[in-house]
């Protein structure tokens, strides 16, 4: 049996399959020279292992593609399940204040050892550097693979297979799918999801890492808007909120060019009619403060100071003494403060493509192609994407481990 693809899906696919069935003999292959990259990278290094949630129900409210299908999948094997497996490994995962699930060592590097660990015990042959020009199907129902790349010298260019599990991952661009269309299948064309929004020239470039714990980014126009943490960047706007935003909306931004306007909401609290009679109440009260110097809503004060110069606040202006238009002008900006969206910036080297294999041509309690006998499909390769949280990585581990099940209990020969 083999595996195409030496990242997270593949691992877990393939150690799934040989530790259920060791007598078969499972062979991964990886195009690079390194294995688990993106597992490496993922979470600043510290590999954003899945999101506690308690229920599948919880869990699938996370994918804007692939949420119905996955409910059963993730029944079968959910975030307790990646608990235990890891746990059973001697890695112990922790839980911030937000969901996310980490290793309690903060390092990625935990994560990939215990893949690689796993791999090696159950059997797993390694193959790094060999890349897959073509799949063709055979007469007998297994796979001709033509190989590619340095690993070629020392495995040879042809490899053959009684049963074959893709795991590639995700990719933007349409043409490196046509392998997978040349075996029958459909694939729901490929667009980024995940990314940062770039505002050129924007207003508030001079705050970089300045960060609101809640805000609400509202794509005007559409019915495109998440809340959630928000980060100032020095090339425009980013943390959860614009990222799991670009995520929902990632086909929608593609069809506009990645140009639109995103009103951000800094107050997400407030409506405009609570914002009014708060300000009335707090203009009363404390009338005698600037209004400059002294930040509300629990904004930082250099955001703070950046709307009510905006606004046309002087900076020894009083509550006392704001105009209405002036006060008018600060409300807006705090309930819709326009950015001028010209582009996406990849997040942390963390893509993810919203796009692959057709669902609807695959089993999804075994991963299974519906059009081709003895072939598995696992992680991002398929149309299943999640937002940022760990939720990528869950659907990783989920699909590969029903691949490797099911690759594990089919009739095969040896390869």
């Amino acid at each position: 049996m083999a595996v195409l693809g030496g990242g997270a899906a593949g691992f877990f696919g393939a150690i799934a399959c040989a530790e259920a069935n060791p007598a078969l003999q499972v062979v991964l292959l990886e195009k690079t020279g390194k294995f688990l990259g993106k597992v490496r990278i993922s979470g600043g290094g510290r590999c954003n292992v899945t999101h506690a949630c308690d229920t599948a129900a919880q869990l699938v409210a996370h994918y804007p593609r692939g949420s119905k299908q996955l409910k059963a999948a993730f029944q079968q094997f959910g975030v307790a399940d990646t608990i235990a497996w890891f746990a059973s490994r001697g890695v112990q995962l922790k839980t911030e204040a937000d969901g996310r699930m980490f290793p309690s060592t903060d390092s990625s590097e935990t994560i990939a050892q215990a893949l690689e660990e796993a791999a090696r015990r159950a059997g797993v042959r390694l193959l790094p550097n060999v890349g897959v020009d073509e799949v063709q199907a055979t007469s007998t129902g297994g796979f001709t693979l033509q190989l590619s790349g340095a690993g070629t010298a020392r495995h040879g260019r042809t490899l053959h297979a009684t049963r074959l599990l893709i795991a590639t991952g995700g990719n933007p661009k349409s043409a490196n799918y046509d392998w997978l269309r040349a075996l029958g299948h459909t694939v729901a064309e490929p667009v980024p999801s995940l990314f940062t929004f770039n505002v050129p020239n924007s207003p508030l470039s001079e705050l970089m890492g300045v960060s609101v714990p809640q805000a609400r980014v509202v794509l005007a126009g559409e019915k495109l808007q998440y809340e959630g943490p928000l980060l100032v960047t020095h090339w425009g706007v980013s943390g959860p909120a614009v990222l799991k935003l670009s995520a929902w909306g990632a086909r929608r931004l593609n069809e506009l060019g990645y140009v639109g306007t995103a009103l951000v909401n800094w107050i997400p609290t407030f409506t405009e009619e609570t914002l009014r009679a708060w300000l009335q109440q707090f203009r009363q009260e404390n009338g005698k403060k600037t209004v400059a110097a002294n930040p509300q809503f629990g904004l930082p004060q250099r955001l703070w100071r950046s709307l009510t110069e905006q606004a046309g606040v002087a900076p020894d202006t009083r509550w006392s003494d704001l105009p209405a238009k002036t006060q008018n002008r600060l409300l807006e900006l705090l309930l819709r403060y326009p950015l001028a969206v010209r582009g996406k910036t990849t997040y942390k080297d963390e893509f993810v493509t919203c796009g692959g294999i057709s669902l609807e041509e695959v089993d999804l309690k075994t991963m299974g192609s519906r059009r081709v006998p003895g072939l598995h499909f696992a992680g991002e390769v398929l149309d299943i994407d999640g937002i940022t949280g760990g939720f990528n990585f869950q659907a990783a581990w989920t699909t590969g481990y029903l691949a490797g099940q099911a690759l594990a209990a089919a009739p095969t020969a040896r390869l």
